[in-house]
């Protein structure tokens, strides 16, 4: 094979290599950026999970307060029908009640 033909079949073998390598160190690089970012994902799904949470507990604990709310006032609406023996028993529970508390 005449020298010229060598070094072209030499050249062609180093930029397959080159390339190769070249290739490699970009996929490396992508899959660290794709790395982070997804990292970066997840850590914002935890604090977007979080908040999320907060939020249910909050509508939950309002929700309770307004459900409690309405069911005092329905009973104080509807304490006109109550027998005497039945106001005896709410008296002698908020008295206990005001005993515990030490109101």
């Amino acid at each position: 094979m005449p020298e010229n033909d060598t070094s072209s079949i030499e050249k062609i073998i180093l930029a397959g290599v080159g390339a190769i390598t070249k290739t490699a160190e970009t996929a490396g690089e992508l899959l660290d950026e794709l790395v982070k970012k997804g990292e970066l994902t997840v850590e914002q799904g935890k604090a977007l999970n979080e908040e999320l949470k907060h939020g249910v507990k909050e509508n939950v604990k309002e929700a309770v307060q307004k459900v409690q709310s309405s069911a005092v006032t329905g009973f104080i609406e509807n304490m006109d029908s109550l027998t005497t023996e039945e106001l005896a028993l709410i008296r002698t529970k908020i008295d206990e009640l005001v005993k515990t508390r030490g109101e």
